[in-house]
């Protein structure tokens, strides 16, 4: 017998490397390989959803709150050329036309301002666009991919693309910031009840008005349980309010406040 493995293994001795059978590992291999092609879904992953507050606005629970980005962490980073590149996935689920959307909601923070939304090349941070249920983003960057949810057809939008990214950047919504007693009146007798979207935030303002024309106001009847109004404005209740359809004068100047040096400043938007 010993003889016999002796001479079994001096012929495997003798086979040429390229012929001889290799040993697959596929467990580890497949293991491996389910962790990279998944890890941008894995980081972002909803397993029970998030927590929606002010409307739109997800909370990562036992994670990160939902603060106003006004604190760094919260902030995405400013690279040494003095750009903002925020890495992005779209998801596969939308057409064409809604994806020429969603491309021209991202190309036109590029042109006011230096926010460059840019395809996810294996950063750690970056943004998954998908339809899930409903219009919904984090506020500010959480770490990790976190979902932007445009749920298609009746999130993909131009406004909607820009609200939700605004999000994204750290940005609130114009009627829950911290001075908006002086400029809106809320009707809570009008208001769904369990809704806690109309609290205020201590947020900041960044030394720019209040703004009843910014992307990031909600509509006069929002979260209306009678379809009576559930804010006003004020003191003149005639102005129209929430019904942008793309990022207001104050809108970019926040961006640009927040985030970009002088250099990028469009004097245009200042004046």
């Amino acid at each position: 017998m010993y003889l016999l493995v002796v001479v079994i293994s001096l012929l495997l001795s003798s086979v040429p490397a390229q012929s001889r059978p290799v040993e697959v590992r596929t467990d580890k291999i497949e293991t491996e390989n389910y962790i990279i092609i998944n890890s941008c879904f894995l980081l972002g992953a909803r397993v029970d959803g998030p927590l929606i507050t002010f409307g739109d606005i997800a909370v990562s629970t036992g994670f990160k709150n939902a603060d106003p980005c006004t604190a760094r962490e919260c902030k995405w980073e400013r690279s040494t050329d003095g750009l903002v590149y925020v890495p992005y996935v779209i998801s596969n689920q939308y057409s064409p036309d809604e994806l020429k959307v969603i491309e021209r909601g991202l190309r036109s923070f590029a042109d006011v301002s230096c926010i460059r939304f840019v395809p996810h090349e294996g950063q750690r941070h970056f943004l998954h666009i998908m339809s899930d249920s409903g219009c919904y983003s984090y506020l500010g960057r959480q770490g990790g991919g976190q979902v932007v949810s445009l749920e298609r057809p009746g999130c993909v939008y131009h406004h909607t693309v820009q609200h939700e990214l605004l999000h994204a950047l750290g940005f609130h919504h114009e009627q829950n910031r911290s001075d908006r007693d002086k400029h809106i009146k809320i009707l809570l007798e009008n208001v769904l009840q369990k809704q806690s979207n109309f609290k205020k935030s201590e947020t900041n303002n960044l030394a720019t008005p209040y703004d009843y024309n910014s992307v990031m106001h909600y509509s006069r009847k929002a979260f209306s349980r009678n379809n009576e109004p559930t804010m006003i404005p004020i003191p003149d209740g005639n102005v129209v309010i929430g019904e942008a359809r793309s990022m207001s004068r104050n809108d970019i100047l926040r961006i640009n406040r927040l985030y970009c040096s002088i250099t990028f400043f469009n004097i245009k938007y200042y004046i």
